[in-house]
């Protein structure tokens, strides 16, 4: 069977399942955790990097990954029974459209983002949601008795982690926020909370004339340096290390804050915001790029994401309703919400 029939096949299963009777079909839903850990293994493993080339055995790939070849072997297979990777003859195994996006530097590659939800840290937090959800508090909070900032602080590999999976998430989601705003009547802009700066490098590289300014924690600043220059953005981005809670630079016409408000509940998001109202130019613009929460019962991945929220750190996502509120306590009026083509929505916002 070649690599086109085995994805027909996989896809005839998909249109089966989706009619198969209901407790099976909650039984899928239940069992998501598995398929979730089992694709962080592959992730860590680099499979998809190992099958670039065509297909390899189970054995072969034990033997390139030096694990127990018989556990792998049952890894992959189940990985395939979902579309993750395809099963040929004699144990082989090769990519299939959706095991390309693990691979490292493919465009949109979600490796980092599978290495990161999979992590061992991240279990006993889920494992504490009934927690959360009577008492409204952070379960992270609950179960390592600090917030994820110092954590992170003291756990530097986690960090690590954490800002390339964020940075791949962006990667995934980069092109069609540039595609889908008109960025070039801006001289100046700040990306507040901008990790290691890959949203406002490729916001750069698409507009030449652009000037930048990438603020955030001097911990995580300090890796943005090498990330810039291999975007040939550098000599056009100032690295500025602070804290938004406190002030943030000043004169930029746009800022952009990418996954930052919804990590904190209302009080902490007003705060920040008014920072960047403060230090904007009079006719500046102010982009919010989160992911809006649609009506009652619309499938939306931003309703998944507000439980992580609410477990991680306490925060949430919004409504646009919710947005427009958000944003006019801190001074700004809600002009209006692009769709993108990925789950990040871009808010724009101008002074009042």
């Amino acid at each position: 069977m070649n690599t086109t029939e085995i994805i027909m096949s996989q896809t005839e299963t998909i249109n089966q399942n989706n009619q198969m009777h209901l407790p099976t079909k909650l039984l899928q839903m239940l069992t998501g955790t598995w398929v979730t850990q089992s694709i962080h293994v592959a992730a860590k493993l680099g499979i998809s990097d190992l099958l670039k080339d065509g297909a390899k055995s189970s054995d072969e790939l034990a033997k390139l990954t030096d694990v127990d070849a018989k556990s792998l072997y049952r890894l992959l297979r189940a990985l395939s029974s979902v579309g993750i990777f395809a099963e040929s003859e004699n144990r082989q195994f090769q990519l299939t459209p959706l095991a390309e996006y693990l691979q490292t530097d493919v465009p949109g590659s979600m490796r980092a983002f599978a290495i990161y939800l999979g992590e061992s840290w991240r279990l006993p937090v889920w494992g504490d949601i009934l927690n959360s959800v009577k008492t409204g508090k952070s379960a992270f909070e609950n179960v390592y008795g600090m917030g994820i900032v110092p954590y992170l602080e003291q756990h530097p590999e986690t960090a690590q982690i954490l800002n390339e999976a964020m940075t791949s998430f962006t990667l995934s989601s980069i092109s069609a926020v540039v595609a889908s705003y008109d960025f070039s009547s801006t001289s100046q802009i700040v990306d507040v909370g901008g990790g290691h700066g890959i949203l406002i490098a490729e916001i750069l590289k698409a507009n030449p004339t652009m000037k930048g300014i990438l603020f955030d924690r001097p911990s995580v600043v300090e890796g943005a340096e090498h990330l810039l220059k291999g975007k040939d953005v550098a000599q056009r981005c100032e690295i500025v290390g602070g804290n938004f809670f406190e002030l943030v630079p000043s004169d930029g016409d746009v800022y952009i804050l990418k996954g930052v408000i919804h990590d904190w509940n209302s009080e902490h998001a007003i705060t920040i915001l008014k920072n960047c109202h403060q230090a904007m130019a009079e006719n500046g613009k102010l982009l919010l790029l989160e992911t809006v929460i649609p009506p009652a019962n619309h499938p939306s991945f931003s309703k998944l994401l507000d439980l992580e929220m609410l477990l991680i750190g306490g925060g949430s996502e919004r409504t646009e309703t919710e947005y427009r509120e958000l944003l006019a306590a801190a001074g700004f009026m809600l002009t209006k919400v692009v769709n993108t083509q990925s789950p990040i929505d871009i808010i724009e916002a101008v002074k009042v």
